[in-house]
């Protein structure tokens, strides 16, 4: 076998099973970014750029946080997002993935058992795998299941469960009060992560855990890069959590700090959340007008959220639809295990203020017609 012939094997098999992934351009009506409220290109945004930039503001940190890396503008963001998000403290990190690794690697220890929900975040998976403590899944927003699986734990550390509040690939709501009841029975630490939820959703977009936010048992993970429009990931908390994030995360201590450039963008765009609901009103109104369109004209429901998935089922089918309403000029992707399970490959339909309801309407006219042609 050739240098990398074992690596050219597992593409081909990908390419042949219709799993195969390729970067591609943006192009098309926008159905498929986290980009909810249209924040990533607004005016808004690109003025308070140029105005933390003209205030002197660097655009790179050069270093760690705990080293020459740590700017005031990652200190003015953090007592500002834990302020707004109604915690003791919060902390910048780099993006979602890297704080999700920095929660689940730190904080459960060796002697305790971290329930998580089957379908959370990769980035969790992965944190735990570089944790001590012992894990056990339980069925996607299951009360009950959870419940049992804390019983069957014959351990005597304690036990963190792990949630989302909004699921990014079924775009379905976690029930939060549930698992914070749950959490208060076990004496045990909730971790929500509000990655498609902040901003969008809770009061001036605080995220469903915001009524629970000052309870020492809930950890908050909000990502900056989807309703916020920036990049990077705030965890909030109690001061002792985040304390031990800065003093023990790997991830935290040992990676360059993000742009300050970034933090102060994220300040201002948590300033907008803050001063007007204008734009959480506009992209619930547009997403009530998608849900209805979806209904009438493909005949789908039962969607919850600005995410809406298109079951199709089989993986080649899929990604021949999303290609052809690609073509027609929309921006649909398809998503394929191991992202899903296997046999669910779908449509992922995200709705954002970058359409309008025209485009909305046009983009389900389409949908129905393509659907009709595979069915025949």
């Amino acid at each position: 076998m050739s240098l990398l012939g074992r690596h050219e094997n597992a593409l081909a098999a990908l390419q042949a099973r219709g799993r195969y992934r390729a970067l591609s351009p943006r192009a098309g009506h926008d159905f498929a970014s986290n980009d909810y409220l249209g924040l990533a290109g607004s005016d808004l945004l690109a003025t308070a750029a140029l105005r933390a930039l003209s205030q002197g503001v660097p655009v790179g940190a050069g270093g760690s946080r705990l080293l020459r890396g740590n700017d005031d503008a990652h200190s003015r963001l953090e007592r500002f997002a834990a302020t707004f998000f109604g915690t003791e403290a919060a902390l910048f990190m780099g993006g979602g993935f890297q704080a999700n690794t920095a929660i689940f690697s730190t904080l459960p220890g060796h002697e305790d058992l971290v329930l998580y929900d089957a379908r959370i975040h990769a980035s969790a998976h992965d944190g735990m795998r570089l944790g001590r403590a012992k894990t056990q899944s339980f069925a996607h927003n299951d009360i009950a299941a959870a419940r049992q699986a804390a019983a069957n734990w014959s351990g005597g550390g304690r036990i963190w469960i792990a949630i989302e509040s909004l699921y990014s690939m079924d775009g379905n709501f976690a029930p939060v009060a549930e698992f914070v009841a749950l959490a208060e029975e076990l004496d045990a630490m909730l971790v929500i992560d509000e990655a498609h939820a902040t901003g969008v959703l809770g009061d001036h977009g605080r995220g469903l855990s915001h009524a629970f936010a000052g309870t020492p048992r809930v950890l908050a993970l909000h990502t900056c890069g989807k309703g916020l429009g920036v990049s990077g990931a705030l965890i909030t908390g109690a001061s002792t959590l985040i304390e031990t994030l800065i003093n023990k995360a790997r991830s935290f201590i040992f990676a360059t700090a993000p742009s300050p450039l970034n933090a102060a963008l994220v300040e201002a765009a948590l300033r907008e959340l803050q001063a007007s609901s204008a734009r959480q009103d506009t992209l619930a109104s547009l997403v009530a007008h998608a849900h209805s369109e979806a209904a009438r004209l493909c005949g789908l429901s039962g969607f919850e959220s600005q995410i809406m998935p298109v079951i199709i089922g089989a993986d080649k089918p899929t990604m021949a639809l999303a290609n052809r309403l690609q073509n027609a000029g929309y921006d649909i992707r398809g998503i394929r295990p191991p992202t899903v399970p296997r046999h669910t490959s779908r449509l992922r339909i995200s709705i954002t203020l970058n359409v309008t309801s025209k485009t909305v309407t046009q983009a389900f006219e389409d949908l129905a017609r393509e659907m009709e042609r595979e069915a025949a």
